[in-house]
C-alpha cells in the first residue's frame, strides 16, 4: 500500500490496509479528543485571589492548560513575578499586587478589577493565612487578620459577580474553606481561623441561592492538611515537610494532601462539567470527615 503524505512524497507499507487505517483513525479520534478535552476553559478568564502559590497558583495552572487566562492577586512581588514567569508559558497572565488587610488596599484592588478586569468569569477566594493559637491568647489583630481576609473575599465576590451579570454571561465562583471551620483539633487550636471560614462556607451557600437564577454557581471546598506556604508562617521553611509528616496518619488515606490534590477539585467545580453542582461545600480532606485515624 502507498500513502501519499505530501506533495511528491508517498509512504511504502507492507501492513494490511484495515490495520494502518484503523490504527491512524483511533490516533486522530484520541488526538482530537485531547484537544478538545484541552479547551474546557476556552474563552474564560479567572481571577484568583491568592493565587501566587499553593492551591490558587494550581487551579490557575489548571485553567490555563485548557484554554482559559488568569489573573493572579498576590501580596509579595517576589511571589507575584514567580507566579508570572511560571503561568506564562501556559498562555495569557496579568498579576495584581494588592494588600488586603486595609481598606485602601481592598478599594485599589475593587478598582483594578473595574478597569482593566471586568470580563472576568470565573472566581477563586483563595488567600489565606494560619496561626494556630489557644483561643485565651488571642489579641484583636490575631482576629482581624482573619475577618479583613473575609471581607476582601466579600467584596470582591460582589464586584465580580455584578460584572458578570451586567455582562449577561455565566460564572463560577469557588471558595477555599477548611477542615477546621467543621472540626476542632486539640494540636492545632485555630478559633478565630476557624470562625473566618465557617463563614466563607456560610457565604458560599448564601451566594449560591441568591446568584442561582443569574447563572453563577458558587461552591466551596473543605481541606485538611495540604502542604503549602501557608504553614511557613509558623514553623520554618526547611522543617515544614517533616513537621507536616506527623500528620500522615491523621488522615485516613495515609497521607497530607498536595494543592494538586484540591486544585483538580477546583478546577472541575469551576468548569461546566460541574453545571449542576452549587451551594456545595466539598470536604477534600483525604477522609478526616468520615473519621479521624488518631
Amino acid at each position: 500500500m502507498s500513502l501519499e503524505v505530501g506533495a511528491g512524497m508517498l509512504l511504502q507499507c507492507m501492513a494490511p490496509c484495515d490495520e494502518v487505517c484503523g490504527g491512524w483513525r483511533a490516533s486522530i479520534h484520541w488526538k482530537n479528543r485531547e484537544r478538545a478535552m484541552n479547551k474546557e476553559f476556552e474563552g474564560k478568564k479567572l481571577l484568583v485571589v491568592g493565587g501566587s502559590s499553593g492551591i490558587g497558583l494550581k487551579t490557575a495552572s489548571a485553567v490555563m492548560s485548557e484554554g482559559g487566562s488568569a489573573v493572579i492577586v498576590g501580596h509579595r512581588p517576589e511571589k507575584l513575578k514567580q507566579a508570572h514567569e511560571e503561568l506564562s508559558a501556559l498562555g495569557e497572565v496579568s498579576t495584581i499586587q494588592a494588600d488586603l488587610s486595609s481598606k485602601e488596599g481592598r478599594d485599589a484592588l475593587l478598582k483594578t478589577i473595574d478597569d482593566d478586569h471586568s470580563d472576568v468569569d470565573l472566581l477563586v477566594n483563595a488567600a489565606g493565612v494560619f496561626f494556630p493559637k489557644p483561643f485565651l491568647e488571642h489579641e484583636e489583630s490575631d482576629y482581624e487578620q482573619y475577618m479583613s481576609l473575609n471581607k476582601a473575599f466579600f467584596f470582591v465576590t460582589k464586584k465580580v459577580a455584578a460584572n458578570i451579570i451586567a455582562r449577561d454571561r455565566a460564572g463560577a465562583v469557588v471558595n477555599i474553606g477548611s477542615m477546621w471551620a467543621k472540626q476542632a483539633i486539640a494540636a492545632t487550636p485555630s478559633s478565630a481561623y476557624s470562625m473566618a471560614k465557617a463563614g466563607l462556607h456560610s457565604l458560599t451557600q448564601h451566594l449560591a441561592m441568591e446568584l442561582a437564577h443569574k447563572r453563577i454557581r458558587v461552591n466551596a471546598v473543605s481541606p485538611a492538611v495540604v502542604r503549602t506556604p501557608i504553614y511557613e508562617g509558623f514553623i520554618p521553611k526547611d522543617q515544614v515537610d517533616e513537621a507536616l509528616q506527623g500528620f500522615n496518619d491523621f488522615h485516613p488515606i495515609g497521607r497530607t494532601g498536595t494543592a494538586q490534590d484540591v486544585s483538580s477539585v477546583v478546577s472541575f467545580l469551576l468548569s461546566d462539567k460541574a453545571a449542576w453542582v452549587t451551594g456545595a461545600v466539598w470536604d477534600v480532606d483525604g477522609g478526616v470527615m468520615a473519621g479521624r485515624n488518631k
